[in-house]
């Protein structure tokens, strides 16, 4: 049986006997145990080798440690190895005689013995009994030796992101409090340890610990910022649990409005995710106008300016979905898409419902079309509802309309543009803060229609192809087939009222708790937030009640690209959506350092024992019978007969201590009459 455990671990390891230097035997100097278990090595360690098996036992050393005994000889073997050492198996005058030596090449290590150097890695086995001779067998080996040092300036990546200047820390525990610990416990770790890469210890944790229930993340750019934000987790009051199952998320792509002079350069410049998907936009721009997204992003001396609606849709049509093709390969997945005017078009691109070919075709026309009715109109921002909204504009009813439900008090009127400035007039007076938007056309209203033909003459066909993303209409404002998104529904994308508020209403109560705004700045970020608070705290969507959800953005304006993309990260992580850190790390170089163990809370489980008292036995699972001599009283199956069980003692009964015989207690004659 032992050869046959022996030779099993063998071909699991893919070695043969030569392959192993020396063997820690079970051996504990029995009589019958021990000629065995060296019968055993001899006949396999012990056969076809050129170096003789070196033999020895921990428990000459330490004695026999019961259940710990494998595990000790695994400390001995390591630490043998690293040393270059095989220790001297103690208290042994002569090698057993009930064991045929002759029968194998296997030496007792008698005295301290040199490792064999073989040109191969050191190669150990244990073997460990337990009851009636069950064994196991381990065969350990030598680490490889350590990794040449690496460049001395590394930095984290997004995926292909080759500059991020900052390193996400993720921590997460099974409790709030844990959390803290483990976050005091991470930040001492590293305050201790000056020489720890960040990298490496931001890599260790993302893809080296389990990810529970309690997350935050630290995205710092030096060990002050990872020591602080640390600091922080460690201060805070409040760390909330992701809970049970995977968020489904939402992708929204706003309209015109989040673009910035040289938004996502630094993103252009550092992934190629990004810049392959910019490079793709710019392939299928060039075919339609003659100029380039890139000298628009730069600000190259030729190129047009951003504020011409025919430059600006097309450029933060091309940023929009490339922002989707670096959250796809953070691992960030839509399971739904909502885009805002021409925000819906990047969504359906970035669902898989249009090509990038038909998207960017769709966008040029779309731009085109609102350039011929510029300079005619305008619109407003106003913070009311729709319905007060409409109210407000019933004096303009023939030239005034709205134009998009951005939110519960978020409102978009359009029309001419002389009652444009009318309506702000009037809201001025009345004390309402609207804001004029910064266009000079007025879409989503009755302007659009002056195009209608032009606009189809110049879509032509356009082919929509089904997604398992689901895309929520702002233009319906409900569900649609994606299969149904022809060239008259994305006239209407530009002639009828935006409704966002329903959309984002309706995606809320089915379930959806986690917003990405795909876009350069966040500009529907807070109606969004303000639409998940509304749930939290609505009484008839019991479904949403004290569940705000996340809402996160990708950039902001004149602020560093890659590390708000971490942030961001970082939010959606502590909201429980799924990230892909190891696509994060790729290409850093990263490795595996050590970290603090996890911080337990220590809470007791075991039940506690009640304090015992006379003729009470109910710790045992038993009532007490109600007598005080007795502590129990179980009738047995079958034959009817009773066990009574009781405890007699002068701490239990002190009067038993009044009858002494001889100078000793003596139960007295009535007690034993009492019992019978």
């Amino acid at each position: 049986s032992q050869q046959r455990v022996i030779r099993q671990a063998l071909a699991n390891a893919r070695l043969s006997t030569a392959d192993v230097d020396a063997v820690e035997a079970h051996g504990t100097g029995t009589t019958l145990g021990d000629p065995i278990e060296a019968q055993a090595l001899l006949a396999t360690y012990g056969q076809d080798r050129v170096e003789p098996l070196l033999l020895g036992s921990i428990k000459s050393n330490i004695g026999h440690t019961q259940a710990a005994a494998g595990v000790a000889g695994v400390i001995k073997m390591v630490l043998a190895m690293r040393h270059g050492l095989v220790p001297a198996t103690l208290h042994v005058d002569e090698p057993s005689p009930h064991v045929d030596w002759s029968a194998g090449a296997v030496t007792l290590a008698t005295e301290p013995m040199p490792w064999p150097e073989t040109g191969r890695p050191r190669r150990a086995a244990v073997s460990s009994f337990g009851i009636s001779g069950t064994n196991a067998h381990a065969i350990i080996e030598q680490a490889p030796a350590a990794t040449p040092a690496r460049p001395e300036r590394r930095r984290t990546t997004l995926p292909g992101l080759v500059a991020a200047d900052a390193v996400p820390l993720p921590v997460s525990a099974r409790s709030a409090r844990a959390l803290r610990d483990q976050a005091a416990r991470l930040r001492d770790h590293l305050a201790e340890r000056p020489d720890l890469d960040l990298v490496d210890l931001g890599h260790s944790l993302a893809t080296g610990r389990a990810h529970h229930p309690y997350r935050q993340v630290v995205v710092a750019a030096d060990r002050d910022d990872a020591l602080a934000g640390l600091a922080t987790l460690v201060e805070a009051d409040h760390h909330a649990s992701v809970g049970d199952g995977t968020p489904k998320v939402v992708f929204v792509f706003p309209g015109q409005g989040s673009q910035w002079a040289g938004m996502a350069l630094d993103l252009l410049d550092s992934s190629p995710v990004f810049r392959s998907r910019m490079e793709e936009c710019a392939a299928e721009l060039s075919r339609l106008t003659d100029w380039s997204i890139e000298d628009v992003l730069r600000g190259a001396p030729d190129a047009p300016a951003m504020d011409r609606v025919d430059v600006v849709q097309p450029l933060l049509f091309s940023v929009m979905v490339s922002l989707a093709e670096v959250w796809k390969a953070c691992g960030v997945r839509p399971d739904a898409v909502i885009g805002h005017s021409q925000g819906e078009i990047a969504a359906a691109c970035a669902a898989g419902a249009l090509t990038l070919p038909d998207a960017m075709r769709l966008v040029v026309a779309r731009s085109r079309g609102l350039l011929a009715i510029s300079g005619l109109g305008g619109m407003v921002s106003v913070p009311l509802s729709a319905a007060d909204t409409a109210q407000l504009i019933e004096p303009w009813a023939d030239t005034l309309s709205v134009a998009a439900l951005n939110g519960a008090s978020v409102t978009v009127v359009s029309g001419d543009a002389p009652s444009v400035t009318e309506l702000l007039a009037t809201c001025a007076e009345r004390g309402i803060r609207a804001r004029q938007i910064a266009v000079d056309y007025a879409s989503h209203c009755g302007h659009v229609e002056a195009v209608r033909e032009d606009l189809a003459g110049a879509l032509g066909m356009i082919e929509s192809h089904p997604t398992e993303v689901a895309f929520h209409s702002t233009v319906t404002g409900e569900l649609v087939d994606t299969t149904e998104l022809d060239a008259d529904y994305w006239y209407r994308n530009l002639r009828e009222p935006v409704r966002l508020a329903p959309v984002v209403d309706a995606l809320i109560a089915a379930g959806y708790r986690t917003f990405v705004e795909v876009s350069p700045h966040p500009v529907l970020k807070v109606v969004v937030q303000d639409a998940l608070d509304r749930a939290a705290a609505d009484p008839d969507q019991p479904s949403a009640a004290g569940q705000p959800g996340v809402v996160v953005g990708s950039l902001r304006r004149d602020e560093n690209g890659p590390r708000e993309i971490l942030a961001a990260l970082g939010g959606l992580y502590t909201a429980g959506v799924p990230v892909d850190w190891a696509a994060l790390f790729a290409g850093s170089g990263a490795t595996r350092v050590d970290l603090p163990t996890y911080a337990f809370q220590r809470e007791r489980f075991w039940p506690e024992a009640a304090t015992w008292r006379a003729g009470d036995v109910s710790g045992a699972g038993l009532a007490a019978p109600g007598h005080p001599l007795l502590g129990a009283a179980v009738r047995l199956a079958g034959d009817g007969g009773v066990v009574l069980t009781g405890r007699l003692s002068v701490s239990t009964h002190p009067w038993l201590a009044d009858h002494v015989v001889s100078g000793s207690v003596v139960v007295p004659g009535t007690a034993l009459v009492e019992l019978v």
